[in-house]
């Protein structure tokens, strides 16, 4: 199996930054995309960013690209989601993933999840 624990959430304001962290263990670490994903209050958990096993691949939500950057280090076997001009509307429990094959914006295609880290984002 593949453990995943997410740090580095907090409070924030307005145009503020955060950095969150992923750390894995378990299986080979560099063998999986790694996915970010969010869950606001009452709503869907949505996509928010994905990289591949090999760093080469990204992809971001439209509401996040340029704001956001996603990046692993394999040696570290972690997974980092840089987030800057952070807005009230980033306000979500943001969560970690793993899946093999290439990444993908879709979270049922991921086999493993952290545990959550809340964000909030204050006017």
């Amino acid at each position: 199996q593949v453990q995943l624990v997410e740090s580095g959430g907090g409070l924030v304001q307005t145009g503020g930054s955060l950095r969150l962290s992923c750390a894995a263990s378990g299986r080979t670490f560099s063998s999986y995309a790694m996915g970010w994903f969010r869950q606001a209050p009452g709503k869907e958990r949505v996509f928010v960013a994905a990289i591949g096993w090999r760093g080469g691949i990204v992809y971001y939500a439209d509401s996040v690209k340029g704001r956001f950057t996603v990046s692993r280090d394999n040696t570290r076997n972690t997974a980092d989601l840089q987030m800057t001009s952070l807005k009230p509307e980033d306000t979500a429990v943001y969560y970690c993933a793993a899946k093999k094959g290439i990444p993908t914006s879709t979270g049922s295609e991921y086999d493993y999840w952290g545990q959550g880290t809340q964000v909030t984002v204050s006017s």
